[in-house]
């Protein structure tokens, strides 16, 4: 990502690695001023035979409670070689353009790194692994579909019956108790806290269901936990509001692709 510097010129401010999808994510404190800035790859892709896009502008889509939601149209790259399980072409691509707009980064490539920690947060949770074989398609489903009983051979790690302190940690048992399941946590409503913990079981159980959702499960138990710790109810409500987007299939109107039961 980068943005106007003090002379006009494009500065990188933040790089991210895509997953094995393409699909990434960037996140930004405060309130940086973001019309003017441009998103580009800054190395080569592992793809086949594709095209280095030009760099893109963002889009807003989403803006309240001091919270701002931009996409980008796809970005896509040439890799110097192709991969080995890559077709062939018979005689060489031709080498892409320069781009009228390069960024030319000049930090390190960045690494993928687990989920942030914070000293204020107490250890949290194992979690279960991801599916052997993960859900490549994209999907996205509400909590009222996960809550519904002839959906239930959906909840492929995660079992109804687990209790919530044991999911998401200490500070979850201290807020909710030690009775309350993942299953009766889809009931929570009109009050902020339940709705966060609602929104946050079925962005967990999405997150388990689509290798695509926008959201790891350590990064949904780690947010979730953040919001409990803050000790403000606006920050529990901007927490549970994200999730209830990405659990809505927003941005990008992603449609829920259960698995019928019957």
């Amino acid at each position: 990502m980068a943005c106007p510097g003090q002379g006009g010129q494009l500065e990188v401010i933040k790089e991210e690695t895509t997953n094995w999808l393409g699909s990434y994510v960037m996140r930004f404190d405060g309130s940086p001023d973001m019309n003017d800035c441009r998103a580009q790859l800054s190395v080569d892709g592992q793809g086949c035979q594709a095209v280095a896009g030009p760099s893109q502008s963002l889009n807003l889509v989403f803006q309240m409670f001091d919270t701002e939601i931009y996409t980008v149209n796809h970005l896509i790259s040439q890799p110097a070689q192709p991969m080995t399980n890559c077709p062939r072409a018979s005689s060489p691509l031709p080498k892409p353009k320069p781009q009228p707009e390069p960024v030319t980064p000049t930090l390190p490539p960045p690494k993928r790194t687990p989920a942030p920690s914070s000293p204020h947060l107490p250890p949290l949770p194992r979690l279960p692994p991801m599916p052997s074989v993960p859900i490549l398609e994209a999907s996205a489903c509400p909590y009222r579909m996960w809550a519904m009983p002839e959906y239930e051979c959906n909840w492929r790690v995660l079992s109804p019956d687990l209790k919530v302190a044991f999911v998401f940690g200490p500070l979850a048992r201290q807020k909710y108790g030690t009775d309350i399941t993942l299953r009766g946590s889809m009931n929570g409503r009109g009050y902020p806290y339940k709705t966060l913990l609602r929104e946050s079981t079925t962005a967990l159980l999405n997150s388990y269901n689509s290798i695509q959702f926008p959201y790891h499960p350590h990064d949904v138990v780690f947010h979730f936990n953040s919001a409990l710790i803050g000790g403000s109810t606006r920050q529990v409500l901007v927490t549970a509001l994200r999730f209830l987007r990405a659990n809505s299939g927003r941005p990008g109107n992603v449609t829920c692709k259960f698995t019928s039961c019957k």
